[in-house]
C-alpha cells in the first residue's frame, strides 16, 4: 500500500501526482528553543518548515513572560510605583503577565481563526504557539532599547517599525505553510492582528 505523499512545506513544492516510489521518512530532530529563537531571525524559512505541525507552547509561555517583563520595566507608571511600594509593584506586573499571556494567545487564535475561514487547512496548537513565538522574537530588540531608551527616540521608532515589518513577513510565511494559502490569503489573515499590535505596542505604549 503506498504512502499518501506529504503536504507541502515552506520551502518545498507541492508533490506531483505521481512522485514515484515513496522515500524513508527522516526523524526529526528536536527543536530547542535557542534555535527556534536565533533561527527566526538568520534562516526563518528552514526554521518555520523544521517547526511545521509543532507545538511550541513552552516556547511561547516563556517568551511572553520574558517580553511582558521587559515591557513592564520600561514603563514610567511601574518604576514609580516600584519606588513607593515594590510589594504592590510586583503585584501590578503579575497582573500585567497574565493580561500578555492572554493578549498573546487571543492574537494567535484569531489569526487561526481568520486562516481557517478564508481555507485554510493547518492545525490549531502549532498556528498558534508558533505565531505567538515569531511574534514576540521579533519584537525583543524593541523592547530591550525602550528598557533604556525613550519610547518616543528615533532609535526605538525605526528599530519598531522595522521589526514590525519582519514579523508580518514571518507571519504571512507561517500562515501560508501552515494552512497551504495563497501569499495575499495569509496576509489578510495576520493583517488585523498585526495593525492592532502595530498601534498598542509599539507605537502606542502606556506611559
Amino acid at each position: 500500500m503506498s504512502v499518501p505523499p506529504p503536504p507541502p512545506t515552506l520551502v518545498q513544492p507541492s508533490p506531483e501526482k505521481n512522485p514515484g516510489p515513496p522515500q524513508p521518512q527522516k526523524r526529526r530532530r528536536r527543536l530547542w528553543w535557542h534555535r527556534l529563537f536565533l533561527g527566526l531571525w538568520y534562516r526563518p524559512v528552514e526554521v518555520m518548515d523544521e517547526a511545521r505541525d509543532r507545538s511550541a507552547w513552552s516556547a511561547a509561555v516563556l517568551l511572553c513572560l520574558i517580553s511582558g517583563a521587559l515591557g513592564i520595566v520600561s514603563v514610567d507608571a511601574f518604576r514609580k510605583q516600584w519606588a513607593m511600594d515594590q510589594r504592590e509593584a510586583l503585584e501590578l506586573a503579575a497582573v500585567a503577565e497574565a493580561g500578555v499571556l492572554l493578549a498573546s494567545l487571543a492574537l494567535g487564535v484569531v489569526t487561526h481563526a481568520i486562516a481557517r475561514t478564508i481555507g485554510g487547512n493547518g492545525r490549531f496548537e502549532p498556528t498558534v504557539s508558533l505565531f505567538v513565538v515569531l511574534f514576540w522574537v521579533t519584537d525583543l530588540p524593541r523592547l530591550v532599547l525602550a528598557t533604556w531608551l525613550p519610547h518616543g527616540s528615533t532609535l526605538v521608532q525605526a528599530v519598531a517599525w522595522t521589526t514590525w515589518g519582519f514579523g508580518y513577513l514571518l507571519a504571512i510565511l507561517l500562515i501560508r505553510g501552515q494552512h497551504h494559502l495563497s501569499t495575499v490569503k495569509a496576509a489578510v489573515a495576520v493583517a488585523v492582528q498585526m495593525l492592532t499590535s502595530l498601534a498598542l505596542l509599539k507605537l502606542g505604549p502606556v506611559r
